[in-house]
């Protein structure tokens, strides 16, 4: 019996090694018959040479000198090109208008390997969403970007980016300041009042916000995943520290997007409602959530709610914070087009006699909106994002066809760059989109806000903070770079500087009244 019981274990241990081999052997087979596969789709683009194991990602480190050699690299690239994550799993690059016209005007979903990963984060908000779903929500919240809705807004921008100058006046005399600190601060205050109708003082507390740490660590943390293949597994994520940090983050996010929902949920119950919004003059963003009803009268559930909560949160916050910080910066290192900005805003509210932006004035601002386009084609909020084809696709302009299954992402830094597009590429020129110049440029040559059904709703949101955020920072100060802490760009899903972003904030002396 001793002998036998050896012997049984023995037969099932080898049968288990086979079972592991064949196992692995087979799935070694898969993986080279996709990266063929791949190969064969993408061969009419070029590619670079791949690191054995590491594909690309050897050279798309995400770090200023990464940049600088995608630039170089490019240089001679118009359509677009192979990207290889490791040495199976391949997207194709699009950045000419040709390539990303059909992706963007196709409804064609994210694709599940990057978005795959902030979906714990964002939920099914309309960033992530597809088919049906999408298109209904997308039709029950377009109303809450009408222009009638963001007019009040407005004010609200004034108000916090007061607070943000007052701040400014007190510390701009102790050196140069790092702006995505403050002005992510700037957006979140501003974005909470627009969506919760909330009043925080994370500008002034002087502490840290449990929210604005925990979105930037999110977003430092998916950066960080995708840098290494060991982490695409949800499995082993989850076992390491960093997955406990990101469910940790995650908790904290989470709670305060359903907390503030109940809240106004118990305030609707108790029939206040109607005193609050009559109280604050206008309708709040959580007001059309929940208010939306699609054609059979339904609304949108609570998770629902809180998936749209958490993924504007994000787009409104963390990408809008990223334009502004990095059009500061562009209009630092080209003073002269600072000084035709400030030209531009001094006319227009010594005009007014007060220094306050309205609504009206927006469509006067046209320098301040010219330099804050090109500061979004040279530094775009959003570099990249993301489709994987559920069916083939054909490129008319080319004659080639990619295709199902294939990932393929949408270039945006590298289609701001295109040699073939743009002159002169390198070179901060606000005069690019001036009317004339614009006349004959593809829609899909500028794609701060993505284009085609899936374009970014709250695009009018945005540039209306933008312009009135930059527009009353520039009529009280005059930013100077800090060559000392150079600026080197760096991607956590929006654009951002490794070691920040600093500028010198010089008061300016003029001659209109505060507000």
């Amino acid at each position: 019996m001793f002998f036998e019981g050896i012997l049984w274990r023995s037969v099932v241990g080898e049968v288990l090694v086979i079972v592991i081999v064949l196992k692995v052997t087979l799935t070694l087979v898969n993986l080279n018959k996709q990266r063929r596969y791949n190969e064969r789709a993408l061969s009419f683009f070029p590619g670079f040479k791949k690191h054995f194991l590491l594909g690309d990602l050897d050279k798309f480190r995400n770090d200023e000198a990464s940049f600088q050699w995608t630039t170089n690299a490019l240089k001679n690239v118009k359509y677009g090109f192979q990207l290889w994550a490791g040495p199976f799993i391949a997207c194709l690059s699009c950045i000419h208008p040709d390539t990303i016209r059909p992706v963007l005007v196709s409804t064609e979903p994210k694709d599940e390997f990057t978005y795959g990963m902030v979906k714990p984060w964002l939920g099914d908000g309309l960033l992530l969403s597809k088919g049906n779903k999408w298109f209904r929500n997308r039709r029950l919240l377009t109303p809450g970007f009408h222009f009638d809705i963001l007019r009040p807004y407005v004010g609200i921008f004034n108000d916090c980016t007061n607070t943000l100058i007052e701040k400014w006046s007190q510390r701009c005399h102790t050196g140069s300041l790092e702006m995505f600190e403050h002005i992510s601060l700037l957006t979140l205050h501003s974005l909470i009042k627009c969506l919760f109708s909330q009043e925080i003082h994370c500008q002034v507390d002087g502490k840290r916000n449990s929210y604005v740490d925990s979105v930037k660590e999110l977003a430092l943390m998916v950066d960080s995943r995708i840098q290494n293949p060991l982490y695409y597994s949800n499995l082993i994520y989850h076992l390491t520290y960093s997955g406990y940090k990101w469910r940790k983050a995650l908790n904290v996010v989470h709670t305060y997007s359903r907390n503030v929902i109940q809240q106004r949920k118990e305030t609707i119950k108790l029939k206040r409602e109607k005193t609050d919004c009559e109280n604050r003059r206008y309708v709040d963003f959580l007001d059309i959530l929940l208010a939306a009803r699609d054609e059979n009268g339904e609304g949108l559930t609570d998770r629902e709610i809180r998936d749209e909560v958490d993924t504007f949160m994000f787009e409104g916050h963390d990408t809008t914070a990223s334009g502004l910080s990095w059009c500061l910066y562009n209009l630092a290192k080209n003073p002269e087009h600072q000084k035709t900005c400030q030209q531009e805003i001094d006319a227009l509210l010594e005009k007014k006699g007060e220094d306050k932006i309205e609504w009206n004035d927006l469509n006067h601002l046209n320098y301040v909106t010219m330099c804050i386009k090109e500061s979004l084609r040279i530094t775009p909020a959003v570099p990249f994002v993301g489709r994987k084809l559920s069916k083939s696709m054909t490129f008319p302009e080319l004659n080639v066809t990619i295709p199902e299954g294939i990932w393929i992402g949408i270039g945006i830094m590298g289609l701001h760059e295109n040699r073939f597009i743009w002159d002169n590429p390198e070179v901060y020129d606000p005069l690019r989109f001036t009317p004339e110049n614009c006349q004959g440029r593809s829609p899909y040559a500028f794609l701060p806000f993505s284009a085609g059904p899936r374009n970014c709703i709250g695009q009018n949101f945005a540039m209306s903070e933008m312009k009135t955020v930059i527009a009353l920072l520039l009529r009280k100060f005059e930013f100077v770079i800090d060559e000392s802490v150079p600026a080197r760009r760096r991607i956590a899903l929006v654009m951002r500087s490794e070691g920040g972003l600093r500028l010198f904030v010089k008061p300016r002396h003029t001659s209109g009244h505060s507000s």
